[in-house]
C-alpha cells in the first residue's frame, strides 16, 4: 500500500500493486477527462488530489488548497472523494439517482464513493459531477459555506 510519503502521483502509483494501480489509472483518467480546466493533481494527505492552486484561490480557513476531488486506494477498496457533490445538493442528488437508475448501489458516505471495482461506479454520473466542477463554481461554493460558519 502506497503511504502518505509518496511525494508525487507516480510514486503513488508506483507503491501500487499492478492491478490496483491500473484500476486507479482508470479512476484518474475519468476525472481528468472530465474535471474542467484550473485544478492541478498532486498528492495532498496521502491522496491524489486534485487542487485549487493557491496561487488562484489562497484565501481558505487552513491555508490549504481547495480539493474538490481526491482518491485513494485503502486496504480493501478504493475511495473517490467527491467534496464536489457534497458541497452541492444538486449535484449529489444528481450522483444518487443515476445510481438508482442504473441499478447499482451506492456506498458514500457524505464525500466518500467507496468501490472496488471499475464496475462499481457510474461513469456518465461522475463525468456530469465532475464537468460541472469548474474552478469559479467550487470557489463560490466553499465561499457560500464560510458564510454561515
Amino acid at each position: 500500500m502506497p503511504t502518505r510519503r509518496a511525494a508525487s502521483v507516480d510514486d503513488y502509483l508506483a507503491g501500487l500493486p499492478p492491478e490496483r494501480r491500473e484500476l486507479i489509472d482508470e479512476v484518474r483518467r475519468l476525472v481528468n477527462r472530465y474535471l474542467p480546466p484550473g485544478y492541478v493533481e498532486a498528492m495532498d494527505f496521502g491522496m491524489i488530489c486534485w487542487q485549487i492552486p493557491l496561487a488562484r484561490y489562497p484565501h481558505t480557513y487552513n491555508k490549504q488548497a481547495l480539493a474538490p476531488v481526491a482518491m485513494a486506494a485503502q486496504k480493501h477498496h478504493f475511495s473517490l472523494y467527491l467534496m464536489c457533490a457534497y458541497a452541492d445538493s444538486v449535484a449529489d442528488r444528481g450522483l444518487r439517482a443515476a445510481y438508482a437508475l442504473a441499478g447499482k448501489k451506492l456506498d458514500m458516505g457524505k464525500s466518500c464513493l467507496r468501490f472496488k471495482t471499475f464496475g462499481d461506479l457510474v461513469p456518465d454520473a461522475l463525468a456530469t459531477v465532475l464537468a460541472a466542477t469548474t474552478v469559479e463554481r467550487y470557489i463560490e461554493q466553499y465561499e457560500a459555506s464560510r458564510r454561515s460558519v
